[in-house]
């Protein structure tokens, strides 16, 4: 089983404006709410490509009652933990540039922290857990250090998309996936790059600290992708960018919904484009029908 967990569940507001005039009376054109955080997102196209799974955080209040009740008429199975606090809202604001007001999330009692933590010692070797987005404020910082080792104590497998000191630590437990986009990826070395060349020695860098697959996402300049001794690079396909929100977790999806079934990482990562970019390319989260479409589009080339 595919198990994801969001420890900082959204509703996400839309809110699409043509101009927005602060301290002013604005009159939205147009809005719309949907589940947020990026495990849930993994979820949902998960479903979409008929990849059964999990998803496992924290709900509170009637915004976690929003976002429960709307993965259940999805198709998507829930374990989450109950807690007393309000799931956040994050409100994305869409006019001439686009603004977000992300909310702080919910306090976790040490006693739900520990509820999902129990969650994962029913783990077998033959699941994978996607740990991904950040933590509540009340969370502890060693939190996901916590959850990883009782993942690798039951012999499951994990991925890791988080960005900072926790994906560092994570790395010597050696995670199924890492996937920072390369913004992150300069982020986490203190460097900067100035051609897709001067990457390549970085992505290496995730795997030589145990990483077993590393995917560099490069936004319009395709995806790199680290595995073994190789290195591989991929195009994305053409369209109009709608929506940047939840590309990334749609590029897990698709890869690791693939490699679970097929345990071959270049088809995997193939999946991963295609179906990063069909959400890129669509006001929500991918269809089926959009992600198959492109496949064929996406064409992978080996570099090293």
């Amino acid at each position: 089983m595919i198990y994801t967990v969001t420890l900082n569940p959204s509703i996400d507001y839309i809110v699409h404006l043509k101009n927005i005039q602060l301290g002013e009376l604005n009159r939205m054109d147009s809005d719309l709410k949907l589940p947020g955080g990026k495990g849930i997102n993994v979820s949902r196209v998960l479903k979409q490509l008929d990849y059964p799974s999990t998803t496992l955080g924290f709900l509170g209040g009637f915004t976690g009652n929003f976002i429960s009740e709307w993965l259940n008429k999805e198709g998507v199975m829930t374990d989450f933990t109950n807690v007393n606090d309000d799931t956040r809202i994050n409100i994305k604001l869409k006019s001439v540039s686009e603004t977000e007001v992300n909310g702080l999330g919910p306090a976790i009692t040490t006693s739900e922290a520990e509820e999902l933590l129990t969650k994962l010692q029913a783990l077998t070797s033959d699941d994978v857990v996607i740990l991904s987005g950040s933590k509540p404020p009340s969370l502890p910082h060693y939190y996901y250090q916590t959850m990883i080792d009782l993942i690798t104590k039951s012999g499951a497998e994990f991925v890791i998309d988080t960005t900072g000191s926790d994906l560092m630590d994570a790395l010597k437990h050696r995670p199924l996936l890492v996937k920072p986009n390369h913004h992150e990826l300069a982020d986490l070395f203190d460097v900067s790059f100035d051609s897709i060349e001067a990457m390549l020695p970085y992505g290496q860098k995730l795997l030589d600290m145990g990483a077993k697959h590393a995917l560099i996402s490069m936004a319009g300049d395709g995806a790199l992708f680290f595995t073994g001794d190789h290195i591989y690079t991929s195009n994305v396909p053409v369209g109009t960018v709608k929506n940047s929100v939840g590309a990334g977790d749609s590029m897990i999806a698709g890869f690791i919904g693939t490699y679970q079934a097929t345990k071959d990482p270049l088809l995997a990562f193939q999946m991963g484009v295609a179906t990063g970019s069909a959400t890129a390319f669509s006001d929500d989260l991918a269809t089926k029908e959009a992600i198959l479409a492109l496949v064929d589009d996406v064409h992978v080339k080996q570099t090293k």
